[in-house]
Formats: structure tokens, C-alpha cells, sequence
């Protein structure tokens, strides 16, 4: 009994896919190609998730369309362009670092070393200023003496 037990809830932590039989294609090669593909594009209702492991209508639309494209013979690379061409770069859990995409990944090392470099010169301003100690005008060494001999 508590074999049992420890055996479905072993079960319940595997990952549930979502792909279902009738979805499968009969050639496991192609198969193949169309799981690997599909870790690669996100579910647009889960946003986080891949077609794979999303239940979502749309995921499951999506799965549909891109083992059709495999079986009209397209390759792994056309398959992909036609459903980015369709719903966007979006639909990409790695989106692609060309076009207008490069201004994003360059945005955060460019922001560091802006950054940085801000921080080098207001910290050599302020090393600056510091070694330069200022001296007291006559009236506030006047001031300081009175205050001294008291």
C-alpha cells in the first residue's frame, strides 16, 4: 500500500507533457524533429512555456501546424520561419539577435559600461577635490585664534 502511494506521487512529479497521441506523428524521425523544435517556441497564452508542455488551445494549434509543415517536407529552419512569419519573433523562446533585436541584447553591457564609466568620473571628481584640502581665509584663522586662547 505505501509502495503504491510513494509510486503515484513519484509519477505526479514526472513533467506532463502536452503533446497528445493523436497529435503524434507515426515516423519517429520526424517525430524527433518536431519535439526538439518545439522546446524552442513559446506558448503566446502561457508566455513562459514551451508548445510542448503547454495545454493551451493555441500551443496545441501550434504543435498541429508545425508537424504539418514537417510533413509537407519543409526543414527544420522553414518550419520555424513560416510560424515566426505568422505570429511574430515572439512566438521564439530565444529570439534571434538580428535586426532590431541587437539594440535589446546590447542594451544591458552598454548600460554597465555607461555605467561604469559614470561612476569612474564622479569618483575621480570627488578624489580630486579631496586631495586638495582648502585653507582657511584670514578672518577664520582670526576666528579660530580667539577661539583657541579662550
Amino acid at each position: 500500500m505505501i509502495r503504491a502511494c510513494l509510486l503515484a506521487l513519484a509519477l505526479l512529479a514526472t513533467p506532463a507533457w502536452a503533446v497528445q497521441p493523436d497529435e503524434v506523428l507515426e515516423d519517429p524521425a520526424l517525430e524527433q524533429r518536431a519535439r526538439e523544435i518545439s522546446k524552442g517556441l513559446r506558448c503566446l497564452v502561457c508566455r513562459n512555456e514551451s508548445i510542448d508542455e503547454s495545454n493551451a488551445d493555441l500551443a496545441r494549434d501550434l504543435r498541429i501546424l508545425l508537424r504539418e509543415r514537417l510533413v509537407a517536407g519543409d526543414s527544420d529552419t522553414q518550419a520555424v520561419d513560416y510560424i515566426v512569419d505568422r505570429f511574430g519573433e515572439y512566438v521564439l523562446l530565444r529570439p534571434t539577435t538580428g535586426g532590431a533585436n541587437w539594440l535589446l541584447w546590447a542594451a544591458g553591457p552598454l548600460m554597465l559600461l555607461l555605467a561604469g564609466g559614470g561612476a569612474a568620473i564622479y569618483l575621480r571628481g570627488r578624489a580630486s577635490s579631496a586631495a586638495q584640502p582648502k585653507g582657511l581665509t584670514s578672518e577664520e584663522e582670526a576666528r579660530l585664534r580667539q577661539i583657541l586662547e579662550k
